[in-house]
Protein backbone atom coordinates (compact mmCIF):
# COMPACT_ATOMS: atom_id res chain seq x y z
CA UNK A 1 0.00 0.00 0.00
CA UNK A 2 1.23 3.60 -0.62
CA UNK A 3 -0.07 6.34 1.68
CA UNK A 4 1.30 9.39 2.79
CA UNK A 5 3.12 10.53 6.31
CA UNK A 6 3.01 14.15 7.45
CA UNK A 7 5.57 14.32 10.26
CA UNK A 8 8.83 12.55 10.29
CA UNK A 9 10.32 13.20 13.92
CA UNK A 10 10.87 10.57 16.52
CA UNK A 11 7.61 8.90 16.47
CA UNK A 12 6.76 9.19 12.55
CA UNK A 13 10.03 8.74 11.24
CA UNK A 14 9.92 5.42 12.99
CA UNK A 15 6.96 4.22 12.16
CA UNK A 16 7.56 5.21 8.37
CA UNK A 17 10.40 3.08 8.31
CA UNK A 18 8.55 0.39 10.21
CA UNK A 19 6.00 0.54 7.11
CA UNK A 20 8.64 0.30 4.73
CA UNK A 21 10.24 -2.98 6.34
CA UNK A 22 6.79 -4.30 5.95
CA UNK A 23 6.06 -3.28 2.15
CA UNK A 24 4.98 -0.50 2.19
CA UNK A 25 5.93 2.60 -0.10
CA UNK A 26 5.15 5.85 2.29
CA UNK A 27 5.72 9.14 1.29
CA UNK A 28 6.78 11.26 3.82
CA UNK A 29 6.72 14.94 4.41
CA UNK A 30 8.70 16.85 7.33
CA UNK A 31 9.42 20.95 7.57
CA UNK A 32 13.21 19.36 7.92
CA UNK A 33 14.45 19.13 4.62
CA UNK A 34 16.58 16.24 5.16
CA UNK A 35 13.89 13.79 6.20
CA UNK A 36 11.07 14.30 3.78
CA UNK A 37 10.74 12.74 0.53
CA UNK A 38 8.09 15.87 -0.90
CA UNK A 39 8.65 19.37 -0.29
CA UNK A 40 4.71 19.98 0.01
CA UNK A 41 1.68 18.55 1.03
CA UNK A 42 0.30 19.50 -2.23
CA UNK A 43 2.93 17.56 -3.34
CA UNK A 44 2.48 14.50 -1.29
CA UNK A 45 -1.40 14.58 -2.16
CA UNK A 46 0.00 14.38 -5.57
CA UNK A 47 2.35 11.36 -5.08
CA UNK A 48 -1.04 9.27 -4.16
CA UNK A 49 -2.77 9.79 -6.97
CA UNK A 50 -3.62 6.41 -8.52
CA UNK A 51 -4.42 4.92 -5.14
CA UNK A 52 -8.15 3.50 -4.52
CA UNK A 53 -8.01 5.90 -1.76
CA UNK A 54 -6.00 8.25 -1.01
CA UNK A 55 -4.44 7.61 2.93
CA UNK A 56 -2.27 10.40 4.55
CA UNK A 57 -1.01 9.77 8.18
CA UNK A 58 -0.44 12.72 10.59
CA UNK A 59 2.20 12.72 12.96
CA UNK A 60 2.85 16.21 13.78
CA UNK A 61 2.10 17.82 17.38
CA UNK A 62 -1.35 17.90 19.09
CA UNK A 63 -3.41 21.41 18.80
CA UNK A 64 -2.30 24.27 16.24
CA UNK A 65 -0.50 21.95 14.37
CA UNK A 66 -2.82 19.29 13.58
CA UNK A 67 -5.70 21.71 12.96
CA UNK A 68 -3.62 23.57 10.35
CA UNK A 69 -2.44 20.28 9.10
CA UNK A 70 -5.88 18.80 8.41
CA UNK A 71 -7.34 21.95 7.41
CA UNK A 72 -4.90 22.11 4.73
CA UNK A 73 -5.49 18.27 4.02
CA UNK A 74 -9.26 19.31 3.83
CA UNK A 75 -9.00 21.37 0.83
CA UNK A 76 -6.17 19.28 -1.11
CA UNK A 77 -8.12 14.81 -0.73
CA UNK A 78 -11.19 14.52 -2.40
CA UNK A 79 -14.00 12.28 -1.53
CA UNK A 80 -13.31 9.25 -0.76
CA UNK A 81 -10.00 9.62 1.20
CA UNK A 82 -8.63 8.88 4.51
CA UNK A 83 -6.77 11.13 7.03
CA UNK A 84 -5.12 9.65 10.10
CA UNK A 85 -3.88 11.93 13.20
CA UNK A 86 -1.96 9.53 15.03
CA UNK A 87 -0.44 12.52 17.67
CA UNK A 88 -2.03 13.24 21.08
CA UNK A 89 -4.65 14.85 20.05
CA UNK A 90 -7.56 16.06 22.74
CA UNK A 91 -10.55 13.59 21.85
CA UNK A 92 -12.70 16.54 21.48
CA UNK A 93 -10.35 18.30 18.62
CA UNK A 94 -10.44 14.58 16.89
CA UNK A 95 -14.33 14.88 17.17
CA UNK A 96 -14.09 18.04 15.34
CA UNK A 97 -11.65 17.25 12.63
CA UNK A 98 -13.80 14.17 12.00
CA UNK A 99 -16.77 15.85 11.51
CA UNK A 100 -15.38 18.60 9.78
CA UNK A 101 -13.77 16.19 7.21
CA UNK A 102 -17.05 14.25 6.87
CA UNK A 103 -18.89 17.08 5.46
CA UNK A 104 -15.88 17.01 2.77
CA UNK A 105 -16.85 13.22 2.18
CA UNK A 106 -13.03 12.13 3.43
CA UNK A 107 -12.49 9.75 6.50
CA UNK A 108 -11.31 10.14 9.46
CA UNK A 109 -9.32 7.58 12.32
CA UNK A 110 -8.18 8.83 15.00
CA UNK A 111 -5.41 6.48 16.06
CA UNK A 112 -4.06 6.86 19.59
CA UNK A 113 -0.13 5.40 19.51
CA UNK A 114 2.19 3.96 22.29
CA UNK A 115 5.22 2.33 22.06
CA UNK A 116 7.40 5.87 22.06
CA UNK A 117 11.01 5.38 20.81
CA UNK A 118 10.99 1.25 21.04
CA UNK A 119 8.13 1.02 18.64
CA UNK A 120 10.06 0.90 15.67
CA UNK A 121 11.92 -2.40 16.50
CA UNK A 122 9.34 -4.48 19.23
CA UNK A 123 6.22 -2.90 17.55
CA UNK A 124 3.75 -0.23 18.69
CA UNK A 125 0.28 -0.46 20.61
CA UNK A 126 -2.58 1.85 18.70
CA UNK A 127 -6.07 1.78 19.85
CA UNK A 128 -8.20 3.63 16.95
CA UNK A 129 -11.28 5.40 16.85
CA UNK A 130 -13.03 5.50 13.23
CA UNK A 131 -15.83 4.03 11.09
CA UNK A 132 -15.56 -0.33 10.71
CA UNK A 133 -14.97 0.72 6.88
CA UNK A 134 -12.29 3.34 7.58
CA UNK A 135 -10.57 0.92 9.73
CA UNK A 136 -10.98 -2.24 7.26
CA UNK A 137 -9.12 -0.16 4.70
CA UNK A 138 -6.08 0.71 7.30
CA UNK A 139 -6.09 -2.76 8.29
CA UNK A 140 -2.82 -3.46 6.75
CA UNK A 141 -0.81 -0.34 7.66
CA UNK A 142 -2.32 -1.27 11.31
CA UNK A 143 -0.70 -4.89 11.11
CA UNK A 144 2.05 -3.65 9.81
CA UNK A 145 2.95 -1.22 12.76
CA UNK A 146 1.61 -2.98 16.34
CA UNK A 147 3.18 -5.53 17.90
CA UNK A 148 1.31 -8.97 18.55
CA UNK A 149 -2.52 -8.31 19.43
CA UNK A 150 -1.27 -4.24 19.73
CA UNK A 151 -4.33 -2.77 17.95
CA UNK A 152 -8.30 -2.38 19.15
CA UNK A 153 -10.37 -0.27 17.18
CA UNK A 154 -12.21 0.85 20.58
CA UNK A 155 -15.01 2.84 18.91
CA UNK A 156 -16.35 5.91 17.01
CA UNK A 157 -14.09 8.66 16.10
CA UNK A 158 -12.73 10.43 19.02
CA UNK A 159 -12.77 7.19 21.05
CA UNK A 160 -9.04 6.52 19.99
CA UNK A 161 -7.29 9.96 21.52
CA UNK A 162 -10.04 9.16 24.30
CA UNK A 163 -8.84 5.86 25.40
CA UNK A 164 -4.55 6.99 24.62
CA UNK A 165 -5.58 10.02 27.20
CA UNK A 166 -6.45 7.80 29.81
CA UNK A 167 -3.67 5.43 28.86
CA UNK A 168 -1.52 8.18 29.80
CA UNK A 169 -3.14 8.83 32.77
CA UNK A 170 -2.61 5.67 34.06
CA UNK A 171 1.10 6.07 32.94
CA UNK A 172 1.54 8.74 35.32
CA UNK A 173 0.05 7.17 38.38
CA UNK A 174 2.63 3.61 37.39
CA UNK A 175 5.99 6.19 36.72
CA UNK A 176 4.68 7.95 39.98
CA UNK A 177 4.79 4.99 41.80
CA UNK A 178 7.90 3.58 40.77
CA UNK A 179 9.60 7.27 41.55
CA UNK A 180 8.37 6.87 45.26
CA UNK A 181 9.17 3.45 45.67
CA UNK A 182 12.89 4.25 44.39
CA UNK A 183 13.22 7.66 46.38
CA UNK A 184 11.84 5.16 49.63
CA UNK A 185 14.59 2.71 49.02
CA UNK A 186 17.32 5.46 48.61
CA UNK A 187 16.31 7.35 52.10
CA UNK A 188 16.16 4.42 54.65
CA UNK A 189 18.92 3.81 56.79
CA UNK A 190 19.39 0.21 55.94
CA UNK A 191 21.87 1.07 53.08
CA UNK A 192 20.05 -0.86 50.65
CA UNK A 193 21.24 -1.81 47.07
CA UNK A 194 18.59 -0.03 44.77
CA UNK A 195 19.50 -1.21 41.65
CA UNK A 196 19.63 -4.61 43.02
CA UNK A 197 16.37 -3.79 44.48
CA UNK A 198 14.47 -2.57 41.60
CA UNK A 199 16.18 -6.04 39.15
CA UNK A 200 14.64 -8.36 41.26
CA UNK A 201 11.21 -6.24 41.28
CA UNK A 202 11.43 -7.17 37.30
CA UNK A 203 11.06 -11.29 38.35
CA UNK A 204 8.10 -12.60 39.04
CA UNK A 205 6.85 -9.77 41.33
CA UNK A 206 3.46 -8.03 41.34
CA UNK A 207 4.58 -4.82 39.88
CA UNK A 208 7.16 -6.12 36.85
CA UNK A 209 6.27 -4.38 34.05
CA UNK A 210 7.99 -2.59 31.01
CA UNK A 211 8.59 0.37 32.45
CA UNK A 212 10.19 -1.03 35.42
CA UNK A 213 12.05 -2.66 33.12
CA UNK A 214 13.30 0.58 31.32
CA UNK A 215 13.48 2.35 34.79
CA UNK A 216 16.16 -0.58 36.13
CA UNK A 217 18.30 -0.63 33.13
CA UNK A 218 18.65 3.59 33.44
CA UNK A 219 19.42 3.07 37.76
CA UNK A 220 21.68 0.47 37.00
CA UNK A 221 23.90 2.74 34.74
CA UNK A 222 23.19 5.55 37.07
CA UNK A 223 22.50 4.47 40.69
CA UNK A 224 21.95 8.29 42.29
CA UNK A 225 20.33 9.69 38.70
CA UNK A 226 23.20 12.22 38.76
CA UNK A 227 22.63 12.69 35.23
CA UNK A 228 19.39 13.97 35.35
CA UNK A 229 17.47 17.27 36.85
CA UNK A 230 14.34 16.43 39.21
CA UNK A 231 12.30 18.35 36.73
CA UNK A 232 9.86 16.89 34.51
CA UNK A 233 7.42 18.00 31.91
CA UNK A 234 3.63 16.81 31.68
CA UNK A 235 2.56 16.61 27.90
CA UNK A 236 -1.45 17.60 28.06
CA UNK A 237 -2.99 14.29 28.44
CA UNK A 238 -2.56 13.91 32.23
CA UNK A 239 -4.03 17.65 32.68
CA UNK A 240 -7.11 16.20 29.97
CA UNK A 241 -7.66 13.20 32.07
CA UNK A 242 -8.08 14.85 35.33
CA UNK A 243 -10.18 17.60 33.67
CA UNK A 244 -12.43 13.97 32.57
CA UNK A 245 -12.43 12.46 36.01
CA UNK A 246 -13.63 16.37 37.52
CA UNK A 247 -16.27 16.54 34.45
CA UNK A 248 -17.57 12.71 34.91
CA UNK A 249 -16.98 12.98 39.03
CA UNK A 250 -14.85 9.88 38.60
CA UNK A 251 -12.36 9.41 41.58
CA UNK A 252 -8.87 9.80 40.19
CA UNK A 253 -6.62 10.53 43.07
CA UNK A 254 -3.56 8.77 41.88
CA UNK A 255 -3.40 9.80 38.27
CA UNK A 256 -4.45 13.87 39.84
CA UNK A 257 -1.70 13.40 42.37
CA UNK A 258 1.19 12.19 39.93
CA UNK A 259 0.03 15.40 37.79
CA UNK A 260 0.45 17.45 40.45
CA UNK A 261 3.82 16.12 41.55
CA UNK A 262 4.81 16.85 38.30
CA UNK A 263 4.25 20.55 38.74
CA UNK A 264 6.22 20.64 41.96
CA UNK A 265 9.40 18.88 40.38
CA UNK A 266 9.49 22.97 39.02
CA UNK A 267 10.13 23.98 42.52
CA UNK A 268 12.62 21.17 43.23
CA UNK A 269 15.16 18.85 42.40
CA UNK A 270 13.48 15.81 43.93
CA UNK A 271 14.44 12.25 43.82
CA UNK A 272 11.58 10.73 42.68
CA UNK A 273 11.24 13.72 39.57
CA UNK A 274 14.87 12.38 38.55
CA UNK A 275 13.09 8.98 38.42
CA UNK A 276 10.10 10.41 36.33
CA UNK A 277 12.35 12.31 34.14
CA UNK A 278 14.62 8.82 33.27
CA UNK A 279 11.61 6.89 32.65
CA UNK A 280 9.80 9.62 30.06
CA UNK A 281 13.25 9.30 28.52
CA UNK A 282 13.87 5.83 28.35
CA UNK A 283 10.52 4.88 26.63
CA UNK A 284 9.63 7.78 24.73
CA UNK A 285 13.02 9.95 24.30
CA UNK A 286 11.65 13.06 26.29
CA UNK A 287 13.99 15.54 26.99
CA UNK A 288 15.93 15.62 30.32
CA UNK A 289 17.34 18.43 32.12
CA UNK A 290 20.99 17.67 33.18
Amino acid sequence: MRLGMIGLGKMGGNMATRLRRAGHEVVGYDRDPAARDVDSLEGLVAALDGEDRRVVWVMVPAGAATAATIDALAGLLSPGDLVVDGGNSNFRDSQAHGAALAERGIGFVDAGVSGGIWGLEEGYCIMAGGSGDDIADLRAVLDALVTDDGFAHVGPVGAGHYTKMIHNGVEYGMMQSLAEGYELLAAGDLDVDVPAALEVWRHGSVVRSWLLDLFADAVHADPGLESVKGWAADSGEGRWTVEQAVELAVPAPAITAALFARFASRQDDAPAMKAIATMRNAFGGHEVRS
